[in-house]
């Protein structure tokens, strides 16, 4: 399916599972599936504005969100409702799964945020995925994940996102 595609609109329920339960679903729409790569769009799923202190979240915004089922993370890009760009919100995740109308990911607690001008990369929630316990249950997913997430501050800083987005 491609962006380009005079076929109405396809709807996917994006399923972010953690620690073994969903922890958020929400509509989306299905921009793009080439069998590696998915990109959905769908607005700011949660109910409430979510101040993170270098970017905040909330009703209105719009996340294109690009899922790959050879890799072990999520890119998201961010715009506010009028269009701005805000920045980019990755998490590192299991590779994506589509199956029917579920797009089901595993998120492994890492994140990273890179600002919309590049100034500011971060890397997010290392803590909690010390305390996660992968890495005893699981070494390779514990490794891959902390390889993910130097990979994405790599493009974040490198490169940037649009090319791997493209």
């Amino acid at each position: 399916m491609s962006v380009n595609s005079a076929e109405p609109p396809v709807t996917v329920d994006v399923v972010l599972v953690k620690a073994g339960r969903t922890k958020i679903r929400y509509p989306a729409e299905l921009l793009h599936d080439d069998g590696i790569r998915i990109a959905v769009r769908a607005p700011w799923a949660g109910d409430v504005a979510r101040d993170f202190g270098f970017v905040r979240f909330e009703q209105g915004d719009v996340f294109t969100e690009f899922y790959w089922r050879d890799r072990w993370y999520a890119v998201k890009e961010v715009r506010a409702a009028d269009g701005t760009l805000k920045g980019w919100y990755c998490d590192v995740t299991r590779p994506a799964t589509l199956t029917g109308g579920e797009l089901v990911v595993e998120d492994l607690d890492l994140d990273l945020w890179r600002s919309a001008d590049g100034t500011d990369v971060r890397r997010l929630d290392e803590d909690e995925f010390a305390e996660s316990g992968l890495a005893q249950r699981d070494p390779a997913a514990a490794a891959a994940a902390v390889t993910a997430l130097d990979t994405l501050e790599t493009l974040a800083r490198e490169a940037g996102f649009e090319t791997l987005l493209s």
